[in-house]
């Protein structure tokens, strides 16, 4: 189909598929996220290929109680919704893949009616079994209330690991658990107050309060989790870390714990990674043109390093593993040391950072550098020994990529500057830093344009000249958008993030101010900018133009 429409040559196409075997990703995935394939024409060509009509459940409207019809676990596993029934009582069916005959008998049967199957996308997908979270909100409340009260009927003489054993202990673990993948939550924060446990969950970046527990409970739900962690159930006084697999449905989540003790008792926070997640394009990650250019020119190099800095949270991590993915190629090979492993890469050599066995940042490195390796990512550089082993490998013929802790592009020199690293090797060993934060995509479905009135144009106005925003790149937007709220997006008018980047290309003129006199911050600043940098500010900006978010979700994820 592909190669009737002109898209790829049967060349191109059989060393795509070859790769994307390799890689054991789908061939229209590698395709679309190298860029050589649009997603949406790729579906309006597939549905007129197979002869069946797609469906955009954005704008085509879900009928709830007919959904339903259906479990939420069937239809994802079966990868379908249906989302409308007929006068003549048959049912209009969303599907992944609309040839699947088995699936549209079984519906049949389970319907008691006729299937009229329709080509949609993961993301139409999506927007259904998003809808299913409404009904899954009062089952998990009902659930969580009868298991409190029958853990707090039992009440388990023994010790704590028999109490982290009782069923309705860990019935309510399960079920928050579930809840919170379901929720889309990337944090689970279990917090012992006075008088209660407070569980919040971090959704798209922001905390949310979920549920307040008795907090008779609270010993028993830390201890079901230190066992589900490996950790120590009769420690109470020191952090602790570790972390564990969950089956939730079809699906596996690896869940990473941190246990630290506080005024009122222990403290848990669980990050949620995806076990099965695969690495996207760059664009994907909401980079613009201007902006991939700087990443693949410095990825080009064979020695040097690439950096990604922002706060924790901000997608660092995700931003690194699709630049690995680009250079995931037979040739070469990648080694990594992180902390934890987030993303399971075939053909990368992984390692885990464990202290406990004397394996960290640096030593993980100087290991790394036995290993033959063309490439090398270090999770994170955050202290002068990895740094200066770093700077050390990038000099010796190594494409070293990492992350570091900064606010913006600019300030990641004289970072390393204060980690020990001289100026001279600095300014040698940097190709491109890449600076970045997430802020909340509006959600498309309920998405609407307004004007902005004349207070918020001066408070606007007032913003980029404060920001010396470069109005080449970007002026007042005389349009703005934001969601209006629906079911699908919870009524907050967003769903999921986007990235905004600020890139640096550490050019011949940057290198120079690097180790002269007049090195300091306002001057690297103003030479980046003269050498094409945008600054995440501009880069926000740009993607409220297009509707991707608002500018208030700019100016809080840039201020924090």
């Amino acid at each position: 189909m592909l190669l009737q429409a002109g898209i790829v040559d049967a060349a191109a196409f059989d060393a795509m598929k070859v790769e994307a075997d390799r890689k054991r990703q789908n061939v229209v995935d590698l395709l679309i996220s190298q860029g050589l394939l649009n997603k949406d024409y790729f579906f309006s060509l597939l549905a007129k290929t197979l002869g069946f009509e797609r469906v955009n459940l954005g704008v085509e409207k879900i009928d709830e109680d007919v959904m339903r019809t259906i479990p939420e676990e069937v239809a994802r596993q079966r990868k379908i919704v249906v989302f409308k029934k007929e006068a003549d009582g048959s049912y209009d069916v969303a599907m992944d893949n609309p040839t699947d005959l088995e699936t549209i008998d079984f519906l049949s049967l389970r319907l008691k009616g006729k299937v009229r199957p329709f080509l949609a996308t993961d993301e139409d997908l999506n927007r259904g079994y998003i809808l299913y979270h409404k009904q899954l909100t009062q089952d998990f409340k009902k659930i969580i209330d009868d298991s409190i009260k029958e853990s707090l009927r039992l009440k388990t003489k023994g010790d704590l690991k028999e109490a982290a054993q009782d069923v309705p202990i860990v019935a309510i673990v399960d079920n928050l658990l579930e809840y919170a993948v379901s929720s889309r939550a990337s944090d689970v924060h279990f917090e012992a107050l006075d008088d209660a446990i407070l569980v919040r969950f971090r959704v798209d970046g922001v905390l949310h309060e979920i549920i307040r527990m008795p907090k008779d409970i609270h010993p028993a739900i830390v201890a079901r989790m230190k066992i589900l962690s490996g950790l120590r159930v009769d420690e109470h006084m020191h952090p602790q870390d570790g972390r564990f697999r969950h089956k939730i449905g079809d699906g596996l989540v690896d869940i990473r714990v941190s246990v630290i003790p506080t005024f009122y008792g222990e403290k848990v926070e669980m990050r949620i990674l995806n076990a099965a997640q695969k690495p996207i394009s760059l664009g994907e990650l909401g980079m613009f043109e201007d902006t991939i250019k700087f990443i693949e020119e410095g990825i080009k190099k064979t020695y040097g390093m690439v950096l990604v800095c922002g706060p924790t949270g901000s997608g660092k991590t995700t931003t690194l593993y699709s630049v690995l993915n680009i250079l995931n190629r037979p040739e070469v090979n990648i080694v990594t040391v992180e902390d934890p492993i987030e993303y399971d890469m075939r053909y990368v050599n992984q390692t885990q950072v464990n202290a406990a066995a004397g394996i960290t940042f640096a030593s993980g490195l100087r290991s790394i550098l036995r290993q033959d390796p063309n490439i090398i990512m270090v999770g994170e550089i955050r202290d002068s020994e990895t740094a200066n082993i770093a700077v050390q490998a990038a000099l010796t013929g190594h494409l070293v990529l990492s992350s570091i802790h900064t606010n913006d592009a600019p300030t990641v020199i004289p970072r390393f500057i204060d980690m020990n690293v001289p100026p001279f090797l600095v300014s040698a060993v940097v190709n491109v830093i890449c600076a970045q934060r997430l802020a909340r995509k509006i959600h498309v479905d309920c998405i609407e344009s307004y004007v902005p009135d004349e207070a918020m144009t001066r408070a606007l106005e007032q913003e980029f000249a404060a920001a010396n925003v470069n109005e080449d790149i970007v002026r007042v937007p005389r349009m703005l958008y934001r969601g209006k709220g629906c079911p699908a997006c919870n009524f907050t008018g967003f769903l999921g993030r986007v990235g905004i980047f600020e890139s640096m290309n550490v050019t011949e003129s940057v290198r120079k101010l690097i180790i002269s006199s007049e090195f300091n911050l306002d001057n690297l600043r103003t030479i980046a900018r003269q050498e094409g940098m945008v600054t995440m500010f501009e880069d926000g900006l740009r993607k409220v133009e297009v509707g991707l978010t608002t500018i208030e979700e700019v100016l809080r994820v840039i201020r924090e």
